[in-house]
């Protein structure tokens, strides 16, 4: 049991990696189910850690496709079932047999004896000659006939080199042959040569059959690695892909990465509507709600074991976002974007706007239509002219700031480089003692900020919080930060 109990941890392994939240309780739970199932019944053990490891429709359907495919090569049958299905289908099920035509006959032609012969029993009544037993362990394991022991050793030998940090499909081949060695190739090796070298029928015949099974497993234990691969490193190599995509600008992106950047936007958006769904409310302690405490106390005949503390309701804040969409900044308006419309559940209130110069309300267009086809229209639309941001705020002032209140939070996405034009400030600083807070997101880096045509030196005094912010890293910890003050 405590085999299986290793393989059931392996398998939690494998549904982190897909992103399935399993807990050290979760995998405990498992252990106790798998104990009280049984591993006879597939489906039922299936079905059963399903109900333990996955909670959600996402996470069942990652759960059965890595259950499926962690337990292709049926680690959790018993040899009983084995024996059972019979040597009849050893061919069928592509699994070893020592004793089947086609290793024979790859034998016979290997060592140049008895070329016409086939396997089996058929060909041992046709020697004229007594044949020899293996001496390897390996030698032994490969002619016993038993798959299932192969398929054991295999696994223990996966586990012993840590096949399961497999990282890219190149180490294929190194990974094979370190499961070979670590099963006993060398002592196999070693057997064939000393045959050989002896040169007698029995002897030659004998290395043929070893060198025909170990060819045979080889391609086994290929097939083994290649679906470790696919189980462990393609899921991983996801992920390093999507650390490495949350790190780069966003301006070096190019379009091959957008859809990939979609999908992490989306799952990093998911992830902080989880963290943030439940509104929430400020206890503050040392402010005791008397009535509240009493009436909770009442059981105790007026003894003040459970106190109650008044409490704050916090609102969902407004947030209208002004992104800069001209050609150096698009990059960045894009995913702040599609950043905010994904937090729809937790921020219902996002107004969005964009401008070069004239600045346009995009809030209905985003409602309307399809993600992309409305990036696409923003940005053709607003996109093209010269940067201005002192007309940008004189028709925020004109049309919007009627609507910024104290519970309102302007968040500014652009590099400030008004091309030397009037900055007029003054309008951020009506903004700035309008709203709760007014973030601005600038994706250069703070050394150039006072370089050449920017702003910022005359902008930043006007804002409550002035970030660098490049990348989806940077992005999700603005977002983040917004939320767990606001919401």
């Amino acid at each position: 049991m405590t085999e299986l109990h290793d393989t059931l941890v392996e398998f939690v392994q494998v549904l982190r990696t897909a992103d399935v939240k399993v807990s050290p309780a979760e995998t405990l739970d498992a252990m106790e189910t798998l104990d009280i199932v049984g591993i006879e019944d597939r489906l039922l053990l299936k079905n059963s850690l399903s109900m333990v490891l996955s909670k959600n429709p996402e996470e069942k359907e990652a759960f059965n496709t890595s259950f499926d495919r962690f337990f292709s090569f049926n680690k959790f049958s018993s040899e009983n079932n084995a024996a059972e299905s019979g040597e009849d289908n050893a061919q069928d099920d592509g699994e070893f047999d020592p004793e089947s035509d086609a290793p024979s006959q790859q034998g016979g032609q290997g060592d140049g004896q008895g070329g016409g012969q086939g396997g089996g029993d058929e060909a041992s009544e046709e020697l004229d000659f007594d044949p020899l037993e293996a001496q390897s362990e390996l030698g032994k394991l490969l002619l016993s006939g038993d798959r299932m022991e192969v398929m054991i050793k295999m696994a223990e030998a996966g586990r012993q080199v840590d096949v399961n940090q497999i990282v890219v499909f190149t180490q294929k081949g190194l990974y094979t042959r370190k499961i070979m060695e670590a099963m006993g190739l060398k002592g196999l090796q070693d057997e064939v040569g000393e045959l050989q070298d002896q040169g007698d029928r029995p002897q030659m015949h004998l290395a043929g059959k070893l060198k025909a099974a170990r060819d045979y497993l080889r391609e086994q234990v290929r097939d083994y690695v290649e679906k470790q691969f696919f189980l462990h490193a393609d899921e991983s190599g996801k992920q390093l892909r999507e650390e490495l995509l949350k790190k780069v600008k966003l301006s070096n992106l190019e379009k091959r990465n957008f859809k990939d950047v979609q999908e992490i936007v989306f799952k990093m958006a998911k992830k902080l509507v989880s963290i943030h769904s439940k509104r929430r409310k400020t206890f503050k302690r040392g402010q005791l709600d008397i009535r509240k405490t009493l009436r909770s106390n009442m059981q105790y005949d007026g003894m003040l074991f459970d106190l109650k503390w008044k409490s704050q309701k916090v609102d969902r804040p407004k947030v209208m976002c002004i992104c800069d969409v001209s050609g150096s900044v698009s990059n960045y308006s894009r995913f702040l974007l599609m950043f905010l419309y994904s937090l729809a559940e937790i921020l219902p209130k996002v107004r969005s706007f964009a401008f070069s110069s004239d600045l346009g309300e995009v809030t209905r267009l985003f409602q309307q239509s399809k993600l992309e086809d409305a990036m696409a229209k923003t940005m053709r639309d607003y996109g093209n002219g010269s940067t201005d941001y002192g007309q940008m705020l004189a028709d925020f002032r004109s049309h919007i700031l009627k609507d910024v209140d104290s519970k309102t939070t302007v968040i500014i996405l652009g590099d400030a480089r008004n091309n030397y034009g009037d900055p007029k400030s003054e309008i951020l600083r009506e903004v700035y003692d309008k709203a709760q807070r007014v973030i601005w997101l600038n994706p250069e880096p703070k050394s150039s900020w006072t370089v050449g045509d920017a702003e910022m030196k005359k902008y930043a005094p006007c804002c409550h919080q002035t970030e660098v912010c490049n990348s989806l890293v940077h992005l999700e910890r603005v977002v983040g930060n917004l939320l767990r003050v606001a919401v």
